[in-house]
C-alpha cells in the first residue's frame, strides 16, 4: 500500500485538537488512512454501526481510544453528542476523527455544532508527490483515484463513468442535490466541456433549460463533493480592467477525460482542448504538492483585458507566485518574459514556468521546470516563495 503524505498531517492535528474531520472525494482513500491509525472505526452509512455507536457512546466518550466516524454527515444526530462530549473536556486531544466526503460548506451539522472545536484536513485523490514512480503521463491521463488505474490495471476509463454516474444518481441526491440525474450527469459533461474557461452560468443554464441560479446552485454541490473547482479571480488595483469570473475545472483528470471520451492515452495529446486539460492537472498538483507541506497557499488566476494572464496565482502569507503553464516540452524565452511581464503587474515575488520540459532554468526571480522538478523542490522544504 502506498502511503498518504497526509496521515502525518492527520497525526499532528489529532495531538493539536480534540476532533480532526477528513475530508475529501468519495473513493480517494480516507477510509484507509483511518484505519492505519488504529482506533474504533464505526461506518454511519451502516445501521448496525449506528446502533451499536448509540450504545456503546457513554463509554466510548469517556474512553481513551481514538473514534473514528466515517461519513459522519449520515448521521447528523451525531454532532450535538460530539459538541457535548468534546465541551466537558476541552484540553483532551485527539479523541475523534470524522470522515466526510461532503465539503463542512455543505455540512451544516459541522458549521453549526463544531465550529472552532475540529481541524479540517482534506485528502484528493493521489498525487505526484505521493506516488513518484508513478509516470507523469499515467497520472495525467487515468487521474488519482486508487482504484481508478494509478495502481496499474484496466480500470480506467471505466471506472470513471460509473464513479460519476454513481454520485449523480445516488450521493449527490442523498447530499440535497434537487437535480435529476440525467440533469447532473449533462451538467457533468457540459462542466468538461468548458473545463478551463470561466465560468458562464448563462449560458451552460440555456443549454440545460435552466436558470443561472440554478446551475450555480448545483455547481456548488459538485465544489462541495470535491468534484469541481471553481478558481477565482486574482482581484488588484492594476490600473486595468480585470476578468471578474471565476475558472472552472474538473479537479481530477480522469474523471475529466472519461467524461469526453479518450480512452486510449496516445488519443489525448489529440484533443482541442489538451491545453486546457493540462493546465488543470498542475494546478491541482501543485495545491496537493503544498499542502502536504502544510503550507495551504489561496489559489487564483489573472487575466486582464488586454490579454496579460497568469494561469494560477498563490498567495500565501502575504506573498505571491505567479505560475504559467504550458503544454510544450520546449519553452522559448518569450514564454518567460510573457510571465514577468503580466507578474510585474501584480508585483509577484516569484514566477514559475511549468510545462514538459527536461531542463530547468532558474533564475534570481523565477524557474523554468516541469511539475516533477517543482514537486520535489517543495518536497525538500524549499518554499516556493
Amino acid at each position: 500500500m502506498w502511503s498518504r503524505g497526509s496521515r502525518a498531517i492527520v497525526r499532528r492535528r489529532l495531538r493539536r485538537s480534540p476532533a480532526v474531520a477528513l475530508v475529501g472525494p468519495r473513493q480517494s482513500g480516507k477510509t484507509t488512512l483511518a484505519r492505519s491509525l488504529g482506533g474504533l472505526y464505526f461506518d454511519l452509512e451502516h445501521g448496525p454501526d449506528r446502533l451499536k455507536l448509540d450504545l456503546q457512546w457513554e463509554a466510548l466518550q469517556s474512553g481513551t481510544e481514538l473514534v473514528v466516524l466515517d461519513e459522519a454527515q449520515n448521521w447528523p444526530e451525531v454532532f450535538p453528542r460530539l459538541r457535548t462530549a468534546i465541551d466537558k473536556d476541552r484540553r483532551r486531544r485527539g479523541r475523534f476523527l470524522l470522515l466526510g466526503s461532503v465539503s463542512p460548506a455543505l455540512m451544516t451539522q459541522v458549521s453549526e455544532s463544531l465550529a472552532g472545536r475540529l481541524a479540517l484536513v482534506e485528502l484528493p485523490p493521489f498525487s505526484l508527490a505521493e506516488v513518484p514512480r508513478v509516470p507523469v503521463e499515467r497520472l495525467w491521463h487515468r487521474g488519482g483515484y486508487p482504484d481508478g488505474g494509478v495502481r496499474g490495471g484496466h480500470a480506467y476509463p471505466r471506472w470513471q463513468i460509473d464513479y460519476v454516474s454513481l454520485m449523480a444518481q445516488r450521493d449527490l441526491p442523498a447530499w440535497g442535490l434537487p437535480a435529476k440525474p440525467q440533469v447532473t450527469m449533462r451538467l457533468s459533461r457540459m462542466l468538461a466541456g468548458v473545463h478551463g474557461q470561466t465560468w458562464n452560468a448563462s449560458q451552460v443554464g440555456k443549454s440545460l433549460g435552466l436558470s443561472y441560479h440554478t446551475v450555480n446552485t448545483y455547481l456548488d454541490f459538485l465544489e462541495g463533493a470535491f468534484l469541481i473547482r471553481r478558481l477565482p479571480p486574482y482581484h488588484a488595483n492594476i490600473g486595468k480592467r480585470l476578468v471578474k469570473s471565476p475558472k472552472v475545472y474538473w479537479r481530477d483528470s480522469g474523471l475529466l477525460h472519461a467524461l469526453l471520451g479518450v480512452g486510449e492515452a496516445q488519443a489525448l495529446v489529440d484533443q482541442p482542448w489538451v491545453g486546457a486539460s493540462w493546465e488543470g492537472f498542475v494546478i491541482e498538483q501543485l495545491l496537493a504538492a503544498l499542502a502536504l507541506q502544510d503550507r495551504p497557499a489561496q489559489p487564483f488566476y489573472l487575466r486582464t483585458s488586454d490579454q496579460h494572464e497568469i494561469d494560477l496565482v498563490l498567495e500565501y502569507q502575504g506573498r505571491l507566485a505567479a505560475v504559467e503553464i504550458k503544454l510544450t516540452a520546449s519553452p522559448g524565452p518569450d514564454d518567460l518574459r510573457r510571465l514577468h511581464k503580466a507578474a510585474d503587474l501584480i508585483g509577484a515575488n516569484r514566477r514559475v514556468l511549468v510545462s514538459q520540459t527536461r531542463q530547468t532554468v532558474a533564475g534570481d526571480r523565477g524557474v523554468s521546470c516541469n511539475p516533477t522538478w517543482l514537486v520535489r523542490h517543495l518536497q525538500s522544504g524549499l518554499a516556493l516563495w
